[in-house]
């Protein structure tokens, strides 16, 4: 018995063995250069060493170009996926030949977890339906029309860096402006005032909590998983991506507020109201209707579901990645304290101008304040990786190289943007790189932060004038330095998503100006 086990255990062994051997010949096996992967860890392995993700995929990228390669093949654990890294190649898998990457590739299951079915996860004929439904709510328009919503919120973001100012303890910032970018979803994308920043134990501060931070070793795994194994058999098996209690409070809470809203006909300057408006009339307005005055529901009316859907991505793409900009946008105005002089004075110059109000035409008057903002996203996009999937075999350009369908595409966005061929003395930070001038002198695609191509971030709009108000009312009242408590240079940290992070947060003393 004991000789009949041995034999087994060897087999499976050697099996292994061969089929680790065959599927890590994978690339090799279509004709496309790949770097050599670990065992069972792929080209991956430094994740499970704690090594951020954005710290992983440059190292790739930087170990393909030294190589010569212009894309490649490489390995998550046992799964293969491609990264082009030659800027022609990139343009190929987002704009040029989109229609065969137009996918993230985000596990979605609209029946069972209707949650997830918002407009980044979903794809094809019901992504393409969506985005055309949504984009009128992204206007330049709809979003001045939002602004006194908005606006309103960075009040409650003042008074507390005014009390950090007296007590003259460090800050960390991250922390704060988390749960600024918090109030303002809420306030935007609900039409409630959440005040998470005097409110300690607000319901939104521990439900982001609860996604972003904190996250047990079977949830990572269960991240993994939506990457490793195909959603046919995730489906199959009722996989659940969504915590219960999470969807149950988006479903409640945007429930709730939709009743209220609908039976005493309310109107308010947000983003609630202009779902309303295409729930009950198939389109959005100047106007304060939101009941129904079609007879029929045609096409371009969302369903409930679809609804609840983008409040949630809205609130969870926004607040986290706002934040992030917002926390990097201020280290480094405090590394560079030239830089923070010259945008101060800008802000203070144009919004005398305006009788000392930041309104809306007053930020779009900030040129340098949106040279620092993109230089900012430049240099620390808040997600350094752009996920595609190939949704239908794809012949490389000017190869024989033959992409199949399924196979997952990686753009590393962070590694393009801090490349020293493409931004010369990368480390420096240079608001200047965005001059109109020098803008034009790049090719689209070396500037990545929102994405590119049709699956461009609709709510990129938001997020950037987020980002100036909140940088304009913080440098119009407060002077910012370094705290010894951040460690520099900065080290990203290993966290649970893909959103930058960094190791031991950014420290800040804040000084109320003279």
């Amino acid at each position: 018995m004991e000789i009949l086990t041995a034999i087994l255990c060897t087999v499976v062994l050697f099996s292994f063995y061969y089929y680790l051997k065959w599927n890590y010949s994978y690339w090799n096996r279509i004709g496309l250069d790949c770097l050599e992967p670990h065992y069972i860890f792929g080209n991956t392995i430094s994740l499970c060493k704690g090594v951020s993700t954005s710290e992983t995929f440059v190292k790739l990228y930087k170990e393909m170009k030294s190589k010569g390669y212009k894309h490649a093949g490489c390995y998550f654990f046992l799964k293969p996926f491609y990264m082009p890294v030659d800027l022609q190649f990139v343009k190929n898998v987002i704009q040029t030949d989109y229609e065969y990457f137009l996918n993230h590739g985000i596990y979605h299951d609209e029946e069972s977890e209707p949650i997830t079915a918002h407009l980044f996860s979903l794809e094809n004929e019901k992504w393409r339906t969506l985005r055309k439904k949504l984009s009128p709510t992204f206007t330049s328009g709809k979003i001045k029309m939002m602004y006194p919503t908005l606006f309103a919120s960075s009040s409650g973001l003042k008074e507390l860096l005014e009390q950090h100012a007296e007590s003259a303890d460090a800050v960390n910032i991250k922390k704060v402006l988390l749960r600024f970018s918090i109030d303002v979803i809420v306030s935007v994308a609900f039409g409630l005032n959440c005040n998470s920043l005097k409110e300690k134990d607000s319901k939104f501060v521990e439900i982001a909590v609860k996604m972003f931070d904190s996250v047990p070793l079977w949830e990572r795994c269960k991240e993994a998983a939506i990457f490793l194994f195909p959603k046919k058999l995730l489906k199959a098996i009722s996989f659940k991506f969504m915590h219960k209690d999470v969807e149950d409070f988006f479903f409640n809470l945007v429930g709730d507020t939709i009743k209220y809203r609908e039976e005493n006909n309310v109107y308010r300057k947000d983003f609630m109201h202009l779902l309303l408006q295409l729930k009950n009339r198939g389109r959005v307005a100047d106007d304060a209707f939101i009941t129904r005055q079609e007879t029929d529901k045609g096409e371009d009316f969302i369903t409930f579901n679809e609804l609840v859907a983008q409040c949630f991505v809205f609130f969870v793409a926004g607040f986290e990645t706002s934040a992030t900009t917002l926390s990097f946008a201020l280290l480094q105005l405090a590394l560079n304290k030239d830089v923070q002089d010259k945008l101060r004075d800008e802000i203070l110059t144009i919004k005398e101008k305006y009788d000392g109000d930041l309104c809306y035409d007053a930020i779009l008057e900030m040129t340098y304040l949106e040279k620092v903002v993109y230089e900012t996203l430049r240099k620390h996009p808040p997600a350094p990786l752009l996920p595609r999937v190939c949704n239908k075999d794809y012949k490389v350009p000017n190869t024989e190289v033959i992409i199949r369908e399924g196979t997952r595409v990686v753009i590393p966005v962070i590694a393009i943007q801090n490349d020293p061929d493409i931004y010369p003395d990368p480390e420096k930070f240079d608001p200047e790189r965005f001059s109109e001038e020098n803008k034009a002198n790049r090719p689209s695609v070396a500037y990545l932060p929102f994405g590119e191509g049709p699956r461009y971030c609709i709510g990129s709009r938001f997020g950037l004038l987020e980002v100036k108000v909140a940088l304009a009312v913080i440098l119009s009242n407060f002077n910012i330095e370094l705290d010894s408590k951040t460690k520099i240079p900065i080290q990203y940290a290993y966290t649970n998503g893909f959103v930058l992070e960094v190791d031991g947060g950014i420290w800040l003393k804040i000084s109320k100006l003279i």
